[in-house]
């Protein structure tokens, strides 16, 4: 074999192993997490749940494998939960005190670190298409109420009327809880939705939309809008979506410590992961995490009896489960 010979084949292997590390991708969706039973959940509604989460893993695969953008996929990803009256996000979402739906969502770019959020949006159809609109297209990145709801309908995002998210099963979760004169029940963080992203082009992103909890008062926001909170990307660490007891998530800006934990503490994602719920728990805080780093390793922990969630990878390893 002479040296000209050579010179080709490594650069035919070469370029077959870039090609392959850049075909490299990973989708994780949640659903939210809470008090579940699987012996209440009927198995009718459990495959309900689990055919809307893999309708959404297969449309992220599909705009994977097509090349699509991070921050792309992961809006459309959570657009078909939000528009879904299983989740507490969009269409399914819960009520205020006052019987109305106030909604937030934000996104992160974990390449660019560019990030949009919004929150206690009363008429915009699909929150997360809003909070990136934020990021691509303004100068701030957390915009709320009728604030939110201008600048959104100037970008010509669908406006809906607040009944169009009025649903009977989650007024009557709203009258239940008035009735007991509580405030807050594990129960009612339930269905919070969120994805995270490692695309073919190494990029990774993360985003969450949620109606909160039932029952909320004066304005009330939690965690999934907040970045750093329920939201964080950086291609040199991790992507995070988070799910539970906002206030708990916000105190410990869990999202954020996640990535730090990974970055100063030589952490992987699931050890990053299961150290935050620790913390969480020690502060008696409910809930869960989705979470991938770079190389497409995923992490989905929770503390509670369950949590609506699923990942497909290039692998072609593929999860969709509730409980534990």
């Amino acid at each position: 074999m002479n040296l000209k010979t050579l010179f080709f084949l490594i650069l035919i292997v070469g370029s077959a192993c870039f090609a392959a590390a850049q075909s490299k991708y990973a989708i994780v969706i949640h659903g939210g997490a809470g008090v579940m039973s699987e012996e209440r959940m009927s198995k009718e509604q459990q495959n309900e749940y689990k055919a809307k989460l893999n309708e959404a893993l297969e449309l992220g695969e599909k705009m994977l494998k097509e090349g699509a953008e991070a921050t792309d996929i992961v809006v459309r990803v959570i657009n078909v939960l939000e528009d879904s009256p299983l989740f507490n996000a969009g269409k399914g979402a819960v009520f205020t005190h006052d019987e109305k739906v106030e909604l937030d969502a934000s996104i992160m770019d974990g390449k660019t670190l560019n990030a949009g959020a919004v929150a206690g949006v009363r008429n915009i159809k699909n929150p997360i298409s809003a909070a990136r609109e934020v990021m691509l297209n303004s100068e701030h990145v957390f915009l709320s109420g009728k604030g939110a709801s201008e600048f959104a309908k100037k970008r010509g995002l669908e406006m809906v009327p607040n009944k169009y998210f009025h649903t009977q099963a989650r007024h009557e979760s709203l009258m239940k809880l008035k009735k007991q004169e509580r405030e807050r029940n594990q129960k009612d963080y339930t269905g919070t939705v969120g994805c995270a992203v490692l695309d073919i082009h190494g990029n990774i992103c993360a985003g969450t939309s949620t109606g909160g909890m039932t029952n909320k008062k004066y304005g009330r926001i939690g965690d999934s809008p907040i970045i750093g909170a329920g939201t964080y990307a950086n291609n040199k660490t991790c992507a995070v979506s988070c799910t539970g007891h906002g206030e708990y998530f916000i105190r410990l800006g869990f999202a954020r410590d996640i990535s730090a934990l990974m970055e100063y503490k030589n952490m992987s994602v699931t050890e990053a992961c299961r150290e935050e719920i620790r913390k969480l728990a020690e502060l008696n805080g409910t809930g869960g995490v989705i979470a991938l780093d770079a190389n497409g390793n995923i992490a989905m922990e929770f503390n509670t009896s369950g949590m609506f969630r699923g990942y497909i990878k290039s692998t072609g390893e593929k999860e969709i489960a509730i409980f534990k």
